[in-house]
């Protein structure tokens, strides 16, 4: 079975602690992706907007950089996807499919050139904002949140234009809509629980929940507790009550795993690290859901979406 995990902080993670893709200490490695089947990996390079105010695009190029690194190290690991053909070649070769993200439109510095060298450079997703305001659009903790920019507008269009796919995940529910009145392709929200389950403003409403369906886009399941119980504590349980609510909205056409691991400080009790996804989906069957609907879950649903953007 095909496991697409929409969303990792990774690889920014490992070049701060200078540690290695194939074994380490995270949430997430080569070797355990490759241990438990057939794995597509999203890495979103992440450059802190307080931290890194003044160097945002060198700090993305710097993780990019890490995971080519890494890809011409374990050459017979992990392939660096860019549609998804490439990734039924890592698949059939028994590879980890890769699909370079960027958590942040900070790094473009107002320029859609920047956007299309980062396309150039393998990037294949990217996220507009991390919270908070920049000059694209405004964050999911911005009080009064307001709309896209016009700068954000003319990088839905490039997007759309390049065949790159837009994850709404961190927005204000002012730049969710817009982001899904303007584009012309499906969206995603790759780590976004149910507001409805955890009262979070990273949680999506009922109503956003619904438009992104209405879009054709996928809601990755992320694994964070403070999304699935707004506590440091949860279990598997508590991320298949979000899953059942946003079915219950969505169906089983449009759910899908954004685990956020190594972007997290806390855990849910039982899926402490990448290998443990299958957990999820045994407990699943358990409650009698069925296996086409693990299928779609564990990654089905999201490749629908890359092979509509990404040709």
């Amino acid at each position: 079975m095909l496991v697409l995990d929409a969303h990792c902080d990774t690889a920014s993670a490992l070049l701060d602690l200078k540690a290695d893709l194939y074994e380490n200490s995270c949430h997430i490695d080569l070797k355990r992706l490759l241990s438990s089947g057939r794995r597509v990996q999203f890495f979103a390079s992440f450059s802190n907007p307080f931290k890194f105010r003044n160097s945002s695009l060198l700090r993305i190029l710097s993780i990019i950089d890490y995971i080519y690194l890494a890809q011409e190290q374990y050459s017979d690991k992990i392939s660096v996807c860019l549609n998804s053909r490439d990734i039924d070649d890592a698949m059939t070769l028994g590879k980890v499919g890769a699909i370079l993200s960027v958590e942040g439109g900070d790094a473009l510095n107002s320029e859609l050139s920047v956007l299309r060298q980062l396309y150039r450079l393998g990037v294949r997703s990217m996220l507009f904002t991390w919270n908070h305001r920049n000059m694209l659009a405004d964050g999911s903790l911005e009080t009064h949140g307001a709309g896209l920019s016009d700068f954000g507008r003319q990088v839905v269009k490039e997007m759309n234009r390049l065949g790159m796919i837009i994850d709404v995940s961190h927005l204000c529910e002012a730049s969710f809509q817009d982001v899904l009145e303007l584009s012309t392709a499906p969206v995603i929200a790759s780590h976004s629980n149910a507001r409805s389950v955890c009262s979070h403003p990273r949680n999506l409403s009922n109503e956003q929940l619904m438009n992104l369906k209405n879009k054709g886009g996928v809601a990755g399941i992320t694994f964070y507790p403070f999304f699935l119980t707004n506590s440091e504590n949860a279990s598997i349980d508590d991320v298949i009550r979000h899953i059942e609510h946003i079915c219950s909205i969505l169906g089983e056409d449009n759910i899908g795993i954004g685990s956020d691991f190594d972007g997290i400080e806390c855990v849910p009790a039982g899926l402490e690290e990448s290998q443990c996804i299958p957990l999820l989906f045994e407990r699943l069957l358990k409650l009698n859901y069925s296996e086409s609907f693990i299928e779609k879950f564990a990654g089905l649903n999201f490749m629908r979406v890359i092979r509509q953007i990404l040709h």
